[in-house]
């Protein structure tokens, strides 16, 4: 299989001094995902969580929701023309009487380790209808103090950024502020659909009274994956995108951005957080 880093040789200069060295950078491979058969996607990667990736995505893509829909995830042999096995190809067989989608050419997607979703034929396609609305789950309340606190928790539990500093982290907190799971990836979404493949396949779906927080940008791909998997908080480091804060308004989802030190902006979804004792300043002009 495929490894999570790899070593390259790597030219060096510090101060006018030039020297080489061996460098650790994080992998970068492909993977195909097979509905039933069918292709499906095909997302850049790093290695790892393979079958989490793929069923994460079918729980995004509104395929799937509960464990025993699927009834198995396997690496496609024989993926090269010598016969090897690449393990850059898995095939997910829905279990008896699930429905499968109508997968044509408007439904293929090409996922990158920047953009995430792409060539979906509408927006409509996109806003899939959520089986777990967050308007209906139990109430989750954090306060600000606890939200600030994450990055933090988040950055020093990753391990491969600390040798690579090249890969996203996409992380699961409890309404305590505990870490609960924690996924890295060059793709931000891929990192979160690691983590609710995870859930899917421990039958923890849905994940009503969890935070999720990613490293980077909150983008409208990731609002939906939280909304799609009842994640009623999503925080992240970054601005979130235009679209993102009309789904997150639309859903009830707590969308949270530029979550840095003690600052933060919430787009949406306020009251969940506990403001009391707060002053509130006035609006800018």
């Amino acid at each position: 299989m495929g490894r999570v880093t790899e070593r390259r040789r790597v030219v060096r200069v510090r101060n006018g001094a030039v020297s080489t060295r061996p460098d650790t950078l994080v992998s970068e491979e492909p993977l195909e995902i097979r509905l039933c058969g069918k292709p499906l996607a095909i997302t850049m990667r790093t290695p790892g969580d393979d079958f989490a990736l793929a069923a994460g995505f079918l729980v995004s893509e509104g395929v799937v929701g509960r464990a025993e829909e699927v009834a198995t995830i396997v690496y496609c042999a024989g993926a090269t023309q010598d016969g090897s096995n690449t393990y850059n190809v898995v095939d997910v067989q829905l279990a008896t009487g699930v429905p499968v989608p109508d997968i044509t050419l408007e439904r293929n997607v090409y996922t990158t380790s920047s953009c995430g979703l792409c060539g979906k034929a509408s927006l409509h396609a996109v806003r899939t209808t959520a089986r777990w609305p967050i308007a209906d789950t139990p109430q989750v309340r954090v306060t600000p103090d606890l939200l600030a606190a994450l990055p933090d928790r988040l950055r020093a539990a990753q391990r491969v950024f600390e040798r690579t500093g090249a890969l996203h982290a996409a992380g699961l907190f409890s309404p305590e502020g505990e870490l609960l799971d924690l996924r890295e990836d060059v793709g931000r979404h891929n990192a979160v659909d690691k983590l609710i493949g995870r859930a899917f396949q421990s039958g923890r779906l849905p994940l009503s009274r969890s935070i999720l927080l990613v490293s980077g940008r909150a983008s409208f791909e990731l609002a939906q994956k939280a909304v799609m998997a009842g994640i009623p908080v999503l925080a992240a480091v970054s601005a979130p995108s235009s679209l993102a804060v009309d789904l997150a308004a639309e859903t009830g989802l707590t969308l949270v951005g530029f979550l840095r030190g003690g600052s933060m902006n919430v787009y949406a979804g306020e009251q969940r957080l506990d403001l009391r004792g707060r002053a509130t300043a006035g609006a800018g002009t």
